[in-house]
Formats: C-alpha cells, sequence, structure tokens
C-alpha cells in the first residue's frame, strides 16, 4: 500500500528531507541534523508539519454524549474552545488510542486521533452513533486538513507577530480562530515536546503558502521524538499498542485522563482496576554509559531477570545522556532504584528516575 503524503511532501523534497514511513505517512524525519532540530526547539522555535496527525469533527445535538461516551474524560467540562487530553479504551480498559478532544461549540466538537488512527477512529464513532440511535454528523476531515506544530520558548512571540490577534493571551488548551500570515487557522496553545507554543490547523489548499510564510526552521520527526522522550510522553503504537503492548490508563501512568465518575466504554473494567494493585507501571530510567536503549530492549533486575522492556529510548541532546522508558512491576519502580537494559548482548546499569527528564538538568 502506498504511504499517504503530506500535502508538503513537495516542499519537504525540495528542503532535502530524509523521510520515514509512520503511521502509513511518508513524513520528513530530518532536515537537517536531528540534533540540531531538537536544541532549536528547545532554545528558540521550530515548525513541525504534523499533518499525519488526524482530525474527526463531529456536529449535532447528541455529539457531546457520543464522545462522553467514548472517550475517558469528562468533555462535559469543557468550555466552548477548550482541549482536553483523553484516552480511547476498550471495553476491557485497554487503551486503543490518545487524543485531544475540542469543544468548538455546545454541539461541535473535533478529536485528533494519532497517525493511522483516523479511519479507525471515525468507523468507531459512526458505529456507537448508528448503534445508540444518536443525533450527529460525523466527518473524517484529515486528507482536507494541515496541522502545523510551532514550538520553543520563541514561539509565541513569533506567532503572535503573524496575527492581528493577540494569541499571547490565549491560555494553555484553549482555541482560537485567526489568521496567520492572512491564511485563516484554528490556533491551539498545545504541543508535544514541553515547551510553549501552538498547533495550527488549516486547509490544505494553504499549507504551502503558510508553511514558506513561517521563517522558522524545518524540524522534523526525529527530533520531535526526541522532545517528547524527554518529557516521557506516551506514544501512541510504542509505548501502548492495542495487540502488541496492550496496556490501561493506569499502567501507563496517566490516570489524570481517567473520569470515573462518568460512563464510558471502559469506566467499569478500570473501575474494578483501581482498586487492585498494577501488574506494571511506565517509568522513566537513565543510563550511565553511553548506549542507546531501544523499544523491545529487556529490562532486568540486578540478579539477571527479566522484569520488563523498553518501549522508547534515545540520547537526550538536552542532557547528553541516554535516557529510557518502559514498564516494570511496581516493586521495582521507585525513583533511585537500580536496574540493568540490555543492549547489544550486554547488560548496561540503568537509575529510575522522575519524568520529564529535564528537569534532571
Amino acid at each position: 500500500m502506498l504511504p499517504r503524503l503530506s500535502p508538503l511532501i513537495t516542499s519537504h523534497e525540495q528542503l532535502g528531507a530524509k523521510f520515514t514511513t509512520f503511521g502509513g505517512w511518508k513524513m520528513p524525519i530530518r532536515f537537517g541534523s536531528i540534533i540540531e532540530e531538537h536544541n532549536c526547539v528547545r532554545n528558540a522555535v521550530g515548525k513541525f508539519d504534523v499533518s499525519h496527525m488526524g482530525q474527526i469533527y463531529l456536529d449535532g445535538k447528541d455529539a457531546e454524549y457520543l464522545t462522553n461516551k467514548l472517550v475517558s474524560n469528562n468533555v462535559t467540562r469543557l468550555r466552548d474552545n477548550q482541549a482536553q487530553y483523553a484516552m480511547i479504551t476498550d471495553d476491557s480498559g485497554v487503551i486503543l488510542d490518545d487524543t485531544l478532544v475540542y469543544r468548538n461549540s455546545s454541539e461541535s466538537f473535533m478529536f485528533i486521533p494519532n497517525a493511522g488512527h483516523d479511519e479507525e477512529m471515525f468507523l468507531r464513532w459512526v458505529h456507537f452513533r448508528d448503534e445508540w440511535d444518536l443525533d450527529v454528523t460525523i466527518k473524517n476531515s484529515t486528507n482536507e486538513i494541515a496541522m502545523f506544530a510551532i514550538q520553543g520558548p520563541l514561539a509565541v512571540d513569533s506567532i503572535d507577530a503573524l496575527s492581528p490577534d493577540p494569541l499571547s493571551d490565549l491560555k494553555r488548551f484553549t482555541t482560537t480562530v485567526t489568521t496567520i500570515s492572512g491564511i485563516t487557522c484554528t490556533v491551539s496553545r498545545t504541543g508535544y515536546t514541553g515547551e510553549d507554543g501552538f498547533e495550527l490547523l488549516l486547509s490544505s489548499s494553504d499549507a504551502v503558502t503558510l508553511w514558506d510564510a513561517l521563517d522558522f526552521p524545518s524540524c522534523g520527526l526525529g527530533s520531535r521524538d526526541t522532545l517528547r522522550t524527554e518529557m516521557g510522553f506516551l506514544l501512541s503504537g510504542q509505548d501502548f499498542n492495542h495487540q502488541k503492548n496492550p496496556r490501561n490508563p493506569f499502567e501507563a501512568g496517566v490516570d489524570f485522563t481517567v473520569d470515573l465518575k462518568q460512563d464510558f466504554i471502559g469506566r467499569d473494567a478500570l473501575l474494578e482496576l483501581h482498586s487492585q494493585e498494577l501488574n506494571l507501571n511506565f517509568i522513566g530510567f537513565s543510563l550511565s554509559e553511553r548506549s542507546i536503549p531501544r523499544p523491545g530492549s529487556a529490562i532486568l533486575n540486578n540478579m539477571g531477570e527479566q522484569i520488563g522492556v523498553v518501549t522508547s529510548g534515545t540520547l537526550s541532546p538536552t542532557l547528553d545522556l541516554p535516557i529510557g522508558l518502559g514498564y516494570v512491576p511496581p516493586s521495582y519502580s521507585s525513583i533511585g532504584s537500580s536496574l540493568q537494559v540490555a543492549i547489544r548482548n550486554s547488560f548496561k546499569p540503568a537509575t529510575i528516575c522522575s519524568t520529564p527528564f529535564i528537569n534532571l538538568q
């Protein structure tokens, strides 16, 4: 199957981007050096093409009810133009995907599935709409919408200067519709890097024009991954995977996204799990030796017995230190505990540390 393409594919090719396939999309992994792109975002401002993320729109009097039944958080708490992080779980409480849910108005919502999950989640919402005979129109607009992330300590002032509206006044997890360099965008003060900034949603037909107008360094998925790993953020399909690495929100350390007072698919299972001791905890760790932990690497106790598995790992450009994420039993998950990670047929000493990792500097 041919990969899906961003509306900026030609622009990226002209810039000499190196590509990878992620979630069924051909996307730039880097334009130059991943470390330079990473540091640019940590210290100044960079722009990411994240058009591989999905956009599902819901309109109608039952839009709120349907969404509230299908995500773990309570969307009834959202005011107009607010966003919320949530999990999408199955009947057993296992995470299918994580998402941002946006309330545009009392009868209008939008949520963002991860790359390659848009059609699956569109069909899930349609299935339950039809099963429950609800009044809501659902549209998968992923192929019609471009999405950019402008991130870094200079991001807010940089975008603010390109808009007639005071975007610096926009609070975290809120949105507005405005123009950026004359292009109409939905602007959300959200991101996946740990830095301040915005995510912009706009028509795919305007993507090249706005991208070219944003005079910031282009950054690829490689630096996006190192940035989110430094924050300890989950990556769908890697830090949890419904088939290969099934995890519930408590194991994945995102219990703050679960409102057990509301009725949603998976709630009964999670209510039962909430009263039990966890089998696994999501942890962060660092290595003292300069070896990079890779997804799938074994985590072992100090007696050499495997107790867990690495789900994400990188050399942190900010800390100049190998870091990783993974799952271990609670008895091994205390901050400061010593473990080992199997890398290239040898065991490397590791220490469990708190996340975000960048707080260690």
